[in-house]
């Protein structure tokens, strides 16, 4: 079966940085795309990042310069790096694949349950 669970999010000031987690099981993340997604309160859900199964990323553009998504295949874990967070990134993040190799916005099949940023002075 497959699962993920992400962690590492917490309270941050602006400005500050935090790396997320997304721990796959049943599951081998080289094999896929795995993307992170977040979804701010009374917003619909966007996606922040993805990681294709040769490495190779997307990354939207309001994210761009601030947010690096990564992989270690060792840990079966992706990671989305976050520095300088702004007030607009409070979210859960979550992570999910649609089981393609290839990075695409709908169709996904799993989904991880997600871990709270919240960026408040």
């Amino acid at each position: 079966q497959v699962q993920f669970v992400e962690s590492g999010g917490a309270w941050v000031q602006p400005g500050g940085s935090l790396r997320l987690s997304c721990a796959a099981s049943g599951f081998t993340s080289r094999d896929y795309a795995t993307t992170w997604f977040r979804q701010a309160p009374g917003k619909e859900r966007e996606d922040v990042s993805c990681i294709r199964d040769d490495g190779s990323s997307w990354i939207d553009a309001s994210v761009k310069g601030r947010f690096t998504i990564s992989r270690d295949d060792a840990k079966n874990t992706v990671y989305l790096q976050m520095n300088n967070l702004k007030f607009d990134d409070t979210a859960v993040y979550s992570c999910a694949t649609s089981m393609l190799t290839w990075c695409t916005t709908g169709g996904m099949r799993y989904w991880g349950v997600g871990t709270l940023v919240a960026v408040s002075s």
